[in-house]
């Protein structure tokens, strides 16, 4: 016992993270040796409940982890029974015949599900085979031994007040080591975001790209119901120069979930993903299918979209990163769960193999390796181009030079275009007001489009008030300073619940952080211009609790 009251807990396997990647490391680390002891921190309140996808699941890697997944009731909904790809304009569309496009992108023999669903299964899996999973413990910071090694972290800290004071209630949390540590949280964890700096990992990578992910779950009237009809988009409302798209994803027992993607990487300071999401509801193609529908759930999250050349090195002393902490999702298929639990499985072969071996906070060079030797490498080798031709000649130029690409890449196995780089990291990307086009964005009307505090009613978040505001200015002085002026404060309009706001206080401006909103996307995190936002976990279990998404 240490003189903080905190508790040590030791295990041969520590995992953050109950999402894919970390469960299906889980999974596979106690099947591989039934006797090694494997730990899994999960910061929502149950594992899923801070899961948020599409999502068309691809069972690949599921397949490869629990082979009999059908027979043992694995909630995959249902098969897709129709693929749709679309073209917006402002008032009507045209469908992309399947014929243009490189056949891994299709969606036959996917599954439109609930990956919050899948997750919460998993994690009985997992539980079943000896696996100790703590949800409601967040790992506020990582513990470091006596070389430089990540040997651990600090979990389940709770009871600060606003100010940091320890309030009666307060408890030290628990100092959790593991002989070797995955680091499985998610896109921008906070943890990776450390530990990607501190041993340098990205050195030589292109920056990571990220998009915002937003997404409702509607009941349909049941004549509008297709289960298994999945449909994709691009264009409007977006226009040409900014990356992005819809989709519509008809899930079992009378569900949709209908989202909206938007890359970070735009340059308008006017631009909002949320509102563009609300204007995509109206398409006469979207909105007839929700016409006499209803809204039952609301959340949005960041993805990581930079591709093959993104991806940082991902072992280090004592641990590596795994799935969206890595940044495994194919972008051109908008699917990153099968390459995170894949990655998961790897991390967790490589780390049995080396504690069979008697070693201990070592570097697990064989885990990159085994990385690219895998169908990951070669998924993401085929379309590691698409977002910089995206990025770089907008959406009638990237889609044709993409689509060369991809097929190149398919039919001989080579890129015309060589490797290319992302120039910038998303929070580079804004032009100033000055020289940006004003949008102005139509009110909601209730029916197809809502108000931000509305919707986050619908993610059913909860933050105790009287705690450390885990969002952090590591200077309070630049959001009015220099992002008023130069931006007039995109904080304001990228984050989609509300969170930041400008109000007059006593006659001044005042930046105000409503933390309580927060939906833990990371969007502040990654798009502030000035990266003087940092987003931290809270108290372990606080955030959304999303059912079904």
């Amino acid at each position: 016992m240490e003189m903080t009251g905190r508790e040590r807990m030791e295990y041969d396997l520590l995992i953050v993270g109950a999402g894919p990647a970390g469960l299906a490391a889980a999974i596979r680390a106690r099947q591989l040796d039934p006797d090694i002891s494997v730990c899994v921190l999960e910061k929502g309140s149950e594992p899923g409940a801070h899961i948020l996808s599409g999502a068309v699941l691809d069972p690949r890697a599921l397949a490869e982890l629990i082979p009999d997944w059908e027979e043992r009731g694995a909630p995959m909904g249902v098969p897709v029974t129709r693929d749709e790809f679309w073209l917006l304009g402002p008032a009507g569309g045209m469908r992309i015949p399947h014929a243009l496009m490189p056949p891994f992108l299709s969606n036959r023999g996917m599954w439109t599900a609930s990956l919050g669903n899948l997750v919460r299964w998993l994690a009985v899996q997992a539980e079943e085979l000896g696996v100790e999973i703590y949800p409601g413990f967040a790992a506020s910071r990582p513990v470091y031994g006596e070389t430089g090694q990540l040997s651990g972290v600090i979990a389940g800290e709770m009871g600060l007040d606003s100010e940091g004071g320890r309030k009666p209630e307060y408890e030290p949390g628990v100092e959790l080591h593991g002989r070797y540590v995955i680091v499985a949280e998610g896109a921008r964890g906070s943890l990776a975001k450390e530990l990607i700096a501190r041993y340098r990992l990205d050195e030589g990578r292109s920056p990571q790209k990220y998009g915002l992910g937003i997404k409702e779950l509607w009941e349909l009237r049941p004549e509008r119901h297709r289960p298994g009809f999945v449909m994709h988009s691009m264009g409007w409302p977006l226009g040409l120069r900014t990356g992005g798209g819809g989709f519509v994803y008809h899930l079992e027992g009378g569900t949709a979930a209908v989202g909206f993607v938007t890359h970070l990487d735009y340059d308008n300071p006017w631009l909002s993903p949320y509102e563009e999401f609300q204007r995509f509801k109206h398409h006469p193609v979207v909105a007839e299918m929700l016409e006499g529908g209803r809204r039952i759930a609301y959340g949005a999250r960041a993805l990581t979209e930079g591709g093959w050349q993104s991806v940082p090195r991902l072992s280090f002393p004592g641990g590596v990163l795994a799935g969206a902490s890595a940044g495994f999702m194919n972008l051109p298929r908008i699917k990153g769960s099968h390459t995170a639990m894949k990655s998961g499985m790897l991390a967790a072969e490589q780390a049995v193999a080396a504690l069979k071996e008697g070693r201990s906070g070592d570097v697990l060079e064989e885990f990159d390796a085994a990385i690219r030797g895998s169908w990951i490498a070669e998924e993401l080798e085929k379309v590691k181009n698409v977002k910089p031709l995206l990025s770089r000649y907008g959406l009638f130029g990237g889609l044709v030079l993409g689509g060369l690409d991809m097929w190149a890449a398919h039919l001989f196995g080579i890129h015309p275009f060589g490797e290319l780089k992302h120039a910038k990291a998303d929070h580079e990307t804004l032009r100033e007001t000055s020289g940006a086009r004003r949008i102005s964005y139509p009110k909601p009307d209730g029916v197809l489009s809502f108000d931000r505090l509305t919707s986050v009613s619908f993610a059913n978040v909860f933050h105790e008030e009287n705690q450390p505001v885990h969002l952090k200015l590591a200077d309070p002085e630049v959001p009015l300073r220099d992002n008023l002026p130069r931006y007039a404060e995109p904080a304001q309009r990228y984050c989609p619940a509300a969170v930041y706001e400008i109000v007059e206080e006593g006659g001044r401006e005042v930046f105000r952080i409503n933390a309580a909103n927060c939906v833990h996307c990371k969007t502040c995190d990654i798009k502030d211009p000035a990266q003087n936002i940092t987003w931290t976990p809270p108290q372990g279990g606080e955030g959304p609790n999303y059912s079904g998404m």
